[in-house]
């Protein structure tokens, strides 16, 4: 399994410490993200960062994140531009697409027609760039695209295949309940775990999503074997977001315990 490190699994290092952390835990690659307390790359130069990357030995998968990217505007737009222009820069492959998350746009056929619109929009900043936009489907009900099928319509209804592939988070698959797979659409996969036995699936959020273990109720398991019997063979990326796990002093053994747990998917 190609196991990578999303930088929202350990926000609080910087993009150095991020990297020897990745490589301490066996992660093959890593994700880097605009939208941590400590700014992209803490103003170094892109190719400085792509260069780094390079010399240690892991992949950079991708930069996190364009949000509401369904909502879309000139300040959108610019935000895709610039987001586009770093990746190139740094040498990474992709760029993350979060649809709006806040209750708004829920309406059945406005919904789609927006995500369409936005879709149309981007396409032609993404061609010829070598860069691909990855749109991630949010599971929660205030979610404006919770499912990866109204997702892959509308990129189909725009041509846009070659341009946009899909994240397949093993918690929003869950919280949207879904039950089909789109390996051949996907690119990345992230994972993370929900173990607290308390809640109830509508109250599910980030701040719950811990490493995977034995106690994951979001069957991590199963999700990878089923993808990777369809024939997934990308990143498998872990995005911890629990102030718990970014505290954790002994972070880089509950890495690879989690990494070793989910090797399981592949018995």
């Amino acid at each position: 399994m190609k196991f990578c490190l999303n930088h929202m699994t350990a926000p609080n290092l910087d993009w150095q410490a991020f990297l020897d952390l990745a490589i301490e835990v066996g992660a093959t690659g890593i994700e880097f993200r605009n939208d941590l307390s400590i700014p992209l790359f803490s103003g170094e130069n892109p190719k400085t960062i792509g260069a780094a990357v390079k010399a240690s030995g892991l992949t950079l998968y991708g930069l996190s994140q364009v949000y509401p990217f369904n909502d879309f505007s000139d300040e959108i737009a610019m935000a895709v531009s610039s987001l586009i222009d770093i990746a190139k820069r740094c040498g990474a492959p992709a760029i993350s697409l979060i649809p709006r998350n806040d209750g708004i746009g829920l309406e059945a056929g406005i919904r789609q027609q927006t995500l369409r619109q936005a879709l149309q929009d981007i396409k032609p900043m993404l061609d010829g760039t070598g860069v691909i936009g990855l749109i991630e489907p949010l599971g929660f009900e205030r979610s404006s695209l919770r499912s990866k099928r109204e997702a892959i319509d509308a990129i189909e209804s725009v041509n846009g295949e070659g341009v946009f592939k899909l994240v397949h988070d093993t918690f929003h698959h869950h919280l949207a309940q879904e039950t089909e797979f789109f390996p051949s659409h996907t690119a990345m996969v992230h994972v993370s775990g929900v173990v607290d036995t308390r809640l109830d699936l509508r109250d599910m959020e980030d701040a719950h999503r811990v490493l995977v273990n034995e106690a994951d109720r979001l069957g991590n398991l199963a999700q990878l074997k089923t993808l990777r019997k369809l024939g997934y063979d990308g990143p498998i990326s872990m995005e911890s977001f629990s102030p718990e796990i970014h505290r954790a002093s002994d972070i880089s053994n509950q890495i690879r315990a989690s990494f070793e747990f989910l090797k399981k998917a592949d018995s």
